[in-house]
C-alpha cells in the first residue's frame, strides 16, 4: 500500500486529498492542529476503514511547531513514505502596503508558508529515502510567480510564496536522491480561494495527483499546475 503524509488535511485542498488518496487504496497520514474538532477528516477515516481499501490515521500537529514536525517525525520514525505533501498555510496580512508593513503578520506568514514546509522535508526526508516514489511535494500558488505577477498586491503572501519555491528549489538540488517539486492548484473553491472561483476542490486535486504520479527525477526542482503544464517562476 503506497503511504502520503500531508499537512493542513482537515480542510480545503488538504481534505481532498486526503479523500482521494483514501478511496485510490493509500495509506493516508494526515495532520491537522485539531483533530478533535476534524469531523470531515474522520468521516472519511471511517468510510475507508468500512470499504476496506485505503486507511487514514489523524496526527495533531501544528505544521509552524518546528519541534512537533520534528517529534512527529520521530515517532513515525519507522514508516516509509512514498509521498509528502507540505499542504498547509496562510494568506498572511491581505492588505499591508509599502507604506504600512505589518511586520509580524509578514514574518508568520513566512514562518507558515516557507520555514514550516522545509521544516516538514527535512524531518522526513529518512522517510522518503524508505519509500518507493521518494517525492517531496509543497503547494505553491501562482501568485508566487514573479513573472506572471502583473496584478501587484498581497505582498506578504506573493513573497513567502515565492521564497518557498526557492527554497523547494534548493531542497531539490541538494538531495538528489528524491523528486522534489512545487505545485499550484489553481484557484480553487475552498476557504481561501472563496466562493467564485472557477475549480472545485475535485478538479484540482485529481490534476494535482496525476501530476504527482507522473513525476520524474528529471522533473525534480520544478514549478508545476493542476493541468500538467509548467508554470513560469
Amino acid at each position: 500500500m503506497p503511504s502520503v503524509l500531508l499537512t493542513g488535511a482537515s480542510r480545503g485542498l488538504g481534505l481532498e486529498f486526503a479523500r482521494q488518496y483514501a478511496a485510490d487504496g493509500w495509506h493516508v497520514i494526515g495532520t491537522c492542529r485539531d483533530p478533535a474538532g476534524a469531523t470531515e477528516l474522520q468521516a472519511i477515516c471511517r468510510q475507508a476503514a468500512g470499504r476496506n481499501d485505503g486507511k487514514i490515521e489523524i496526527h495533531a500537529l501544528d505544521a509552524g511547531d518546528f519541534a512537533a514536525v520534528a517529534a512527529l517525525a520521530e515517532r513515525l520514525s519507522g514508516v516509509a513514505l512514498d509521498v509528502v505533501i507540505a499542504n498547509a498555510g496562510i494568506w498572511g496580512p491581505r492588505s499591508m502596503s509599502a507604506e504600512q508593513i505589518d511586520a509580524p503578520g509578514w514574518a508568520e506568514t513566512f514562518r507558515i508558508n516557507t520555514m514550516a514546509p522545509l521544516a516538514l522535508a527535512g524531518a522526513f526526508r529518512p522517510h522518503l529515502e524508505r519509500g518507493t516514489q521518494r517525492k517531496a511535494l509543497a503547494l505553491s500558488s501562482a501568485l508566487a510567480s514573479i513573472g506572471g505577477n502583473s496584478s501587484g498586491g498581497l505582498y506578504a503572501y506573493r513573497s513567502s510564496k515565492a521564497a518557498l519555491n526557492a527554497a523547494w528549489r534548493s531542497f531539490a538540488v541538494d538531495h538528489p536522491q528524491l523528486i522534489a517539486a512545487v505545485l499550484q492548484p489553481g484557484w480553487v473553491r475552498t476557504d481561501m480561494g472563496g466562493p467564485g472561483a472557477p475549480l472545485a476542490p475535485a478538479q484540482s486535486i485529481a490534476g494535482l495527483r496525476r501530476v504527482i504520479a507522473g513525476l520524474t527525477p528529471a522533473n525534480s526542482g520544478g514549478f508545476y499546475s493542476h493541468d500538467g503544464s509548467t508554470h513560469e517562476w
